[in-house]
This record gives C-alpha cells, sequence and structure tokens, in this order.
C-alpha cells in the first residue's frame, strides 16, 4: 500500500505512506486522483507527512489532483511537506500554484475557509 485514503464530510484525503514520491508511486497516485475525481470528490487534500523525496513524476501527480480539484470548483491543498520536498516545489516554482499548508489541522481550517467563499 502506497497510500491511505479517507472520504470525509468535505474532502477526500489521501497520505502518502512512502517515503519517495515518484514514478512508481506516482501513475497509482493519479489513477486514485481521477477516480476519485469521477466519484464526485471536489476537494482533496494529500499529506506528505512521510514523503521524503518527490521527482517530477511526483510533481505531476500533484498538478494532476490539482487540475481535477479546479476543474471542478473545489480545493486541493498539499500538507506537511518535508525541507526536501518543499524545496523541489519551490525550484519548480509551483508553490505559487498550489495551497500548501504545514499540517493537516491548517489544510482543514483553509478548506473551510476557502470554501465559504
Amino acid at each position: 500500500m502506497n497510500f491511505i485514503v479517507r472520504k470525509e464530510a468535505n474532502y477526500c484525503y489521501i497520505k502518502v505512506v512512502r517515503d519517495r514520491l515518484d514514478s512508481f508511486i506516482s501513475p497509482e497516485l493519479k489513477a486514485e486522483l481521477v477516480m476519485l475525481s469521477g466519484q464526485g470528490a471536489t476537494n482533496i487534500i494529500i499529506d506528505l507527512k512521510d514523503c521524503d523525496y518527490c521527482d517530477s513524476s511526483g510533481l505531476s501527480a500533484i498538478l494532476v489532483g490539482n487540475r481535477l480539484c479546479d476543474d471542478s470548483d473545489g480545493i486541493f491543498i498539499i500538507c506537511n511537506l518535508s525541507p526536501v520536498v518543499d524545496k523541489m516545489i519551490r525550484m519548480a516554482m509551483l508553490d505559487s500554484i498550489l495551497l500548501i499548508t504545514p499540517d493537516l489541522v491548517e489544510a482543514e481550517r483553509l478548506l473551510i475557509k476557502e470554501s465559504e467563499f
């Protein structure tokens, strides 16, 4: 198992439980995101607490989730970034596109705040 998926009242939670979000895991994550979107999920939080590395295929999976939520007028948030993953996202200048929070509690707060608008 590469991640845990939980459906909450107003969002879906995905926790990557591997230390690497790379070409071995990313296709499965993309498929899960597409499936959740197809089932009507509009708000998704991805927790990367256990993930210490992310390559371009991992970033691609994250961008797929962002696009799917954006297309359905939902909210996509990533949280608990390690310093290495955070640096990778900033180097790719995706921090200006993605909603990033320090932890799950902040992600839930942001989700509530954003959905009020």
